[in-house]
């Protein structure tokens, strides 16, 4: 479904509810049903946002496959590589050039 046993999910429920929780356990200022309540809304609440990201990043770091194979690919030749720089190169020091 969308993943609310999972410890990640768990755990931003509980980042999400832990001012109510402080307020339960340290100083006492909610209810325990209430505090308790307040994390169990954040949790479904976390699962969303988790999904969601989840969703958005599903497809990072995987290869294109809609992409058409490149006419080199075909031949097995590795295409030419090259790198351009702009500005002037910095002078190569020589363990002799330190004082």
């Amino acid at each position: 479904m969308l993943g609310m046993a999972r410890f990640s999910t768990l755990f931003l429920a509980v980042v999400i509810a832990s001012p109510a929780l402080y307020a339960t356990f340290v100083t006492h200022h909610l209810d325990l049903q209430t505090g308790l309540l307040r994390l169990l809304i954040a949790v479904p609440v976390a699962a969303v946002m988790l999904a969601v990201f989840r969703m958005v990043t599903h497809s990072y770091g995987k290869p294109d496959k809609k992409r058409e194979p490149s006419p080199d690919a075909a031949t097995g030749d590795e295409p030419l590589r090259a790198e351009a720089v702009a500005g002037e190169p910095f002078p190569q020091r020589r363990a002799e050039d330190n004082p």
